[in-house]
C-alpha cells in the first residue's frame, strides 16, 4: 500500500520543511472572522471567487500567509467532522507534485483535528499502476498542524491501512489473482500482529468438510478455491465478532453468464473478503480488546464443462440442500458456508459482508450501503456507521418472501426466476437460514446478525470527490471498525 506518512505538530504553519501548504476553511459568507489569524487572505480569496463551499480546493497566492506553493479547501457552512475529512482528502488527492504537505485548519474548525488526520491519509493514497510513466505523484508525507493526541495518529494511520489494502487486493487484476493468491495476501497483510493466527484451507480440505457451496460454485474453474481463517483473539477481548466475507476473485457468472458490459469490473467481486481481513487487520493494529474471526470465502465463477449446471443440487456445509437455478447468485452460496462455520463458534455477533447484488444499486444508488439483518445489531451497526460517517440503509427482510425461497427437490433454492423484484431482500433472506444459534440448545436464540450488501458502495465510477477516488472505495470498513470500538465500549 502507498500512503503518505502522517505526522503531527504544534510549530507555526506553514512547516519550514514542507514543499506545499493547505489550509482548511469554513464557507466565508459574510463572516470572514475565521480567517482573521490570516490578513488578507480573504481579501485573495474573495478576488478569485472562492467562498470555501464544501470540497471546494484551489491553489491561491498568499504571500502573507506563506511563500510556499499554497492551496485552500472548503469545509462548507455547517462544518462537522465528515465535512473536514472530505476538505482535506480533496486537498490531497488535487494538490500534486510536492512531497510534503502542511496542513491547518482554520480558526473554529480545531475540533475535527482527528477527521483532519483521517482525511490525509484516505485522501494521499495511490496505487501503483502498471503504467509504464506515473504522473505527477501524491504527497509522501503529510504534516498536520493540529492539537492531535497519539492514539488519534494511531487510529487515522490504522484506518487509512485499511482501507488501502481493500483498494490494493481490488485493484490487482484476477489473472494475478487467483483464490490461492488472495489467500496468500491476506495471510501476509497480517504477518506480525499480535494475537493473530491464520488457517488456510484447500479444495482438499474443503471436501473433506463438507464445504459444498463453496466447491460447488468453483467446480468450472481451473483454480481451485481456499477458505481462509484469521483469528484475532486477545486474552481482554469483551466480544467475539465473526465476519464472513465473500471473495470472488472473477465472477463471469458461471453459466448463467453475465453479458458482456456486466462482466466488466468483476474482478472487485472479492470486496467482500478484502474489507473482512483489512477490518481484523485494523482492529489488531490498534489492539482493541474485541475478538474478530474473519471467514474469506474464496473461489472464481467461471463456465466449463465442468461447471455448476442451472438446476443443479449443492448440498452445503450445514447439509442443507439447495437447487440453483442462476449460477450467477453464487455469493450466497459461498457465503452460506462461511455463515454456517462462523455459527459453530457460538460468536455474539455475525457480520457479513459482500458484493452481492444488482439489486441494491437498483434500490440505493452507488453510495449507500444496504444494511440486513436482527433490528436491534442492525441499529447497533448503523450507529457505528453514523459514527463513522458512512452512508447505510437498513433495508427489510420480509416474511411474505420466505415461501419464494422453497425449491421443489431441495431444501430451498438460490434464486427466484420467476420474479426478480425484492432481489436484496431475497438474498438476505438465504442468507438469514443459515445462522445459527447462540448454543448447541435447540431452542436457543438465533446469533444477532448484520448482513451489508456493498455491491453499490464499493466502487465508485464518477468524478472523485472528497478522499474518494474512483474505483474500490474500501466502503464499510470504517463503520465496522466503529462497531468493534462501540462493542468494546459497551461491553
Amino acid at each position: 500500500m502507498t500512503l503518505p506518512a502522517l505526522s503531527r505538530t504544534s510549530d507555526q504553519f506553514p512547516g519550514s520543511a514542507a514543499d506545499a501548504a493547505v489550509l482548511v476553511i469554513p464557507e466565508i459568507g459574510d463572516s470572514p472572522e475565521s480567517l482573521s489569524d490570516y490578513p488578507g487572505l480573504t481579501a485573495s480569496l474573495t478576488a478569485i471567487g472562492f467562498s470555501g463551499k464544501a470540497s471546494a480546493f484551489s491553489r491561491v497566492y498568499a504571500p502573507d500567509v506563506t511563500d510556499l506553493p499554497f492551496a485552500v479547501v472548503g469545509a462548507g457552512s455547517s462544518p462537522d467532522a465528515a465535512a473536514v475529512r472530505n476538505a482535506v482528502g480533496a486537498a490531497l488527492r488535487s494538490l500534486t507534485g510536492f512531497e510534503t504537505v502542511s496542513v491547518a485548519l482554520a480558526p473554529g474548525l480545531e475540533p475535527f483535528a482527528a477527521a483532519a488526520a483521517e482525511g490525509a491519509v484516505l485522501g494521499g493514497y495511490r496505487f501503483d499502476s502498471y503504467r509504464r510513466e506515473a504522473g505527477k505523484t501524491r504527497a509522501t508525507s503529510v504534516v498536520l498542524h493540529a492539537d492531535l493526541d497519539d492514539a488519534s495518529v494511531s487510529k487515522a494511520v490504522a484506518v487509512g491501512e485499511a482501507v488501502a489494502l481493500i483498494k490494493d487486493l481490488v485493484f490487482v487484476p484476477a489473472e494475478w489473482q487467483s483464490p490461492a493468491q488472495l489467500a496468500q495476501s491476506a495471510a501476509d497483510s497480517v504477518a506480525g500482529l499480535d494475537d493473530v493466527t491464520v488457517e488456510i484451507l484447500d479444495e482438499t480440505a474443503l471436501a473433506e468438510q463438507g464445504f459444498g457451496g463453496i466447491l460447488g460454485v468453483a467446480q468450472g474453474s481451473d483454480r481451485p478455491p481456499r477458505l481462509v481463517r484469521l483469528d484475532y483473539a486477545p486474552a481482554d477481548a469483551a466480544r467475539h465478532i465473526a465476519i464472513v466475507g465473500k471473495g470472488i476473485t472473477f465472477d463471469t457468472g458461471g453459466l448463467s453468464l453475465k453479458p458482456a458490459a456486466s462482466m466488466v469490473g468483476m474482478k472487485f467481486d472479492m470486496a467482500g473478503a478484502a474489507t473482512s481481513v483489512a477490518a481484523l487487520r485494523a482492529i489488531a493494529a490498534l489492539r482493541l480488546p474485541v475478538r474478530v474471526t474473519a471467514w474469506l470465502c474464496i473461489t472464481d465463477n467461471m463456465p466449463s464443462g465442468r461447471a455448476l449446471r442451472p438446476g443443479d443440487v449443492l448440498r452445503l456445509l450445514d447439509g442443507t440442500t439447495v437447487e440453483v437455478p442462476n449460477t450467477d447468485a453464487e455469493g450466497r452460496l459461498v457465503l452460506a458456508d462461511g455463515l454456517v462455520a462462523a455459527s459453530r463458534e457460538h460468536p455474539d455477533v455475525i457480520l457479513d459482508v459482500a458484493t452481492l447484488t444488482g439489486a441494491i444499486v437498483m434500490a440505493l444508488g452507488h453510495r449507500h450501503t444496504g444494511v440486513f439483518g436482527a433490528d436491534d445489531t442492525v441499529d447497533e451497526f448503523l450507529a457505528a456507521a453514523d459514527a463513522a460517517d458512512e452512508l447505510a440503509w437498513h433495508m427489510p427482510l420480509p416474511d411474505y418472501m420466505e415461501d419464494s425461497l422453497d425449491s421443489p427437490i431441495a431444501d430451498m433454492q438460490n434464486a427466484n426466476m420467476g420474479d426478480r423484484m425484492g432481489g436484496a431482500s431475497y438474498a438476505g433472506l438465504f442468507l438469514r437460514r443459515f445462522i445459527g444459534r447462540v448454543s448447541d440448545e435447540k431452542d436457543a436464540p438465533r446469533i444477532p446478525w448484520v448482513h451489508l450488501d456493498i455491491a453499490g458502495s464499493a466502487e465508485h465510477n464518477g468524478a472523485p470527490y472528497g478522499f474518494t477516488d474512483k474505483g474500490p472505495t474500501g466502503a464499510m470498513v470504517r463503520s465496522i471498525i466503529a462497531f468493534a470500538e462501540a462493542s468494546h465500549k459497551e461491553a
